[in-house]
């Protein structure tokens, strides 16, 4: 079958990368399939199911992105849900687009389910032919009142302490609705192995809620530490759908409950020589997207972080003040009154308290880099900013937060992989 007349089969939108398809969703029919058959299946192996997961959508509480590769192809890759523990199944077909990266090749199964019901617990599975996964948990709620787990940079050198990070927020907090990657989620965009211990490390959380990633520097990485595009990330994580769609998958928005999500693309610098046009083009559609919400709060999610640090232990000078991410973005943040704005890259975890037309200010939103969930650390580089109020406790080690929200209030907590509390910040708007 030609590509084109799958994609018209399935009902699939695509756009084309650098290094092939990026799927992108849309409806499609749903099929239902009758309990008689639903026992005669074999249990998929490895090599047919790998890195399994679920991918944030503008509304999870309806739809949900599934995702996994396969070592070989499966034309029939298929997803089956049901509410949980009943026999009826329904099923949404599922992509199987060739992907080679880093001189390995493998298939990428994407599929939406774009029929749940709210405050309902599902369960699903992958496979093709005959053969079929474990049932995994898949649940929404109203949305109202949620919890979000939030993990700073994981890149790593070999993934462990990504592992005991994540896994201690996840055990520690299993009502999250949904988990974000503020960037750099591995050390080399191009290397496969890294991706693999990436998921590997989190699969039955990732398995189980959506992942909210950020594209990172480090996803732009070639093995050679050259820059390119960062193919691996944008073929993985099919992400809610943005126009112009040249820059699909780079930056998106998403909404839950009250709070309307921003994920910006900070990766300006390396990707200019591929895409000129970005910085105009994602500035635009930022206050198009702002400017658009009618959500009561507003959180603005960046991998680059917007203060400059001066450093502490290295010869050359370096004055403190902001960063180009940062003048270009701030303003649009004061103007739009966005009220949190999360950022990452220089593996500290800091927060520097509400700032407009940067300077300190009350009225303005409130800003803080997320830390370091991974084993890269920077012990001792960064000079304090005067713009910090509270530092994690030195020298720095890893940590996840937590956001808790509700329609009035947004409290920020971050923490120790032990469940030591580093810091919590509550923003409130009756």
């Amino acid at each position: 079958m030609k590509r084109r007349d799958f994609l018209k089969l399935t009902g699939i939108g695509a756009i084309l990368s650098g290094c092939g398809i990026i799927f992108i969703p849309q409806v499609k029919q749903i099929i239902q399939i009758t309990k008689t058959i639903a026992s005669r299946y074999q249990m998929t192996n490895n090599a047919a199911v790998f890195n399994l997961h679920q991918v944030i959508t503008s509304d999870i509480t309806k739809s949900r992105t599934i995702m996994w590769q396969s070592k070989s192809n499966e034309p029939d890759a298929i997803v089956e849900y049901r509410i949980k523990d009943t026999t009826d199944i329904h099923a949404a077909k599922a992509t199987d687009e060739e992907f080679t990266d880093d001189n390995t090749t493998s298939y990428i199964h994407f599929a939406a389910i774009t029929d749940l019901h709210s405050l309902t617990a599902y369960e699903y599975r992958v496979g093709y032919g005959n053969k079929r996964s474990n049932w995994h948990d898949l649940s929404t709620n109203d949305n109202s009142n949620f919890k979000v787990i939030i993990f700073p940079d994981s890149q790593s050198n070999d993934y462990n302490v990504w592992r005991d990070t994540a896994q201690a927020a996840w055990n520690s907090n299993p009502d999250a609705q949904f988990f974000i990657n503020i960037g750099d989620l591995v050390d080399n965009g191009e290397d496969h192995n890294q991706w693999n211990a990436w998921f590997d490390a989190i699969e039955n959380m990732i398995q189980t809620i959506p992942a909210v990633p950020l594209l990172g520097n480090h996803e732009t990485y070639t093995r050679n530490w050259k820059v390119r595009m960062p193919e691996a990330y944008l073929h993985l994580f099919a992400l809610p759908e943005i126009m112009p769609k040249k820059y699909q998958n780079q930056y998106y928005s998403f909404d839950y409950g009250a709070v309307h999500f921003i994920v910006i693309n900070t990766q300006i610098g390396e990707m200019e020589q591929f895409q000129p046009d970005m910085l105009s083009d994602e500035l635009t559609w930022v206050e198009n997207d702002i400017e658009n919400t009618q959500k009561k709060w507003k959180i603005v999610l960046m991998h680059k972080d917007v203060l400059q640090y001066g450093f502490q232990n290295r010869p050359e000078p370096r004055e403190e003040g902001f960063t180009d991410e940062g003048r270009r973005f701030m303003p649009l943040f004061d103007k739009y009154n966005v009220d949190v704005v999360l950022t990452g890259h220089l593996h500290t975890y800091r927060n520097r308290g509400h700032i407009r037309n940067f300077v300190r200010d009350e009225s303005g939103p409130l800003y803080i880099i997320t830390g370091v969930a991974g084993d890269v650390r920077y012990p001792g580089l960064w000079k304090q900013h005067s713009l910090d109020q509270t530092l994690a406790p030195q020298p720095e080690t890893d940590n996840y937060m937590t956001m808790d929200a509700s329609n009035n209030v947004l409290t920020f907590s971050s923490f120790l992989p032990n469940g030591e509390l580093i810091d919590r910040v509550s923003v409130n708007k009756s």
